[in-house]
């Protein structure tokens, strides 16, 4: 596939247009995702226990081991997040039951986070829509209206401290435990999520008899912490930079938001394969069929998506003091650059 093939008159700020090319890459390769697998849960669970063996060694020794681990659950989390959106296999079976399998893991019930992160996709950059699925952003005025409390809890919500270190755990270790915000839903989220709290306790209980309470503490809870703290910041800053769109339901478009509210997240290799490719986001909000390991090759054959919403890793850190929506300047700015403002 090569640039030959985009329709007449495509622009890389073209966002339906888009659509179309990008149509092309959405089938999988039911091998190569179970290579995938094997290739993320292997190591995961050999370093797992290798960080075990080596605890009566010290613990200078097993944790590094824990940490590296904790690159895999990431990458397990990926693989859980392509299988939501039917992406990793050809049939919707074997999509779901692999999803299943692996929220063990991830500490993430599976249908209730499908749906969930379905509604994201739906209504990304949709000021009219916020709420489920993505990270709660004000604009300028709406915290302006807030009184004292209200902005103060916005604050602490937006500290580095509480958004990377509190909320991560609180969010995969607690609140993903029962499904809240679904709860007029049915039945359906409540047998996901008891399912999957039964079998994470199951297997935690295992683990606990075959090692004791304080080695699985001591192994499993830095992966947990270091896993769920990278995956909010990944889902952070793909969406929480200078240039993204939010709009009213008015002005809103699905496609726009898409291409030019996600960004093109340019980590250094190894860490794009630990993220599988989850960086390359506006091409994933595009078309969220796609398979992660087909992403880099939509970049190849069309590199002028490269600079599309482009953040390096060394820009993205900067995107942690962006907290608030200006509505005139059409940007995210800090609580600073909002008071200069007035």
């Amino acid at each position: 596939m090569g640039n030959s093939q985009e329709p007449a008159g495509a622009a890389a700020t073209d966002a339906r247009a888009w659509t179309q090319v990008l149509a092309r890459y959405r089938q999988p390769s039911n091998g190569r995702s179970i290579v995938e697998i094997a290739i993320t849960v292997v190591p995961l669970a050999a370093l797992w226990a290798l960080a075990w063996a080596t605890l009566d060694i010290g613990y200078w020794l097993a944790l590094p081991l824990a940490i590296a681990a904790a690159g895999f659950l990431v990458r397990l989390f990926a693989i859980q997040h392509d299988c939501s959106h039917g992406a990793f296999f050809r049939h919707r079976l074997a999509n779901d039951w692999i999803g299943r399998v692996v929220s063990v893991a991830t500490l993430t019930p599976h249908d209730v986070w499908r749906r969930t992160h379905a509604t994201h996709h739906a209504s990304t950059g949709n000021l009219d829509r916020r709420g489920l699925g993505d990270v709660d952003t004000l604009t300028v005025e709406e915290y302006r209206a807030r009184g004292f409390w209200g902005r103060l809890r916005y604050r602490v919500y937006r500290h580095p401290m509480f958004m990377f270190g509190v909320a991560p755990a609180y969010l995969f270790i607690l609140q993903h435990r029962l499904p809240v915000g679904l709860m007029r839903d049915g039945w359906r989220p409540w047998i996901s999520t008891m399912a999957t709290n039964l079998a994470i306790a199951s297997i935690a209980a295992l683990l606990i008899w075959l090692v004791g309470i304080k080695a699985f503490l001591l192994i499993h809870l830095p992966i947990l912490l270091l896993s769920t703290s990278v995956g909010v910041w990944l889902f952070y800053v793909q969406h929480q930079f200078e240039d993204t769109i939010w709009a009213n339901d008015g002005e809103w478009n699905l496609h726009d938001a898409a291409l030019h509210g996600s960004s093109h997240y340019d980590l250094p290799a190894f860490l794009r394969w630990f993220t599988c490719n989850i960086g390359v986001h506006h091409v994933h909000h595009l078309c969220s069929r796609i398979p992660y390991y087909r992403l880099p090759r939509v970049l190849e054959d069309h590199p002028e998506l490269r600079n599309v919403g482009r953040l390096t890793l060394l820009q993205s850190f900067r995107c942690v003091n962006l907290v608030l929506w200006d509505e005139t300047e059409r940007r995210l700015v800090s609580f600073r650059q909002a008071r200069a403002s007035r």
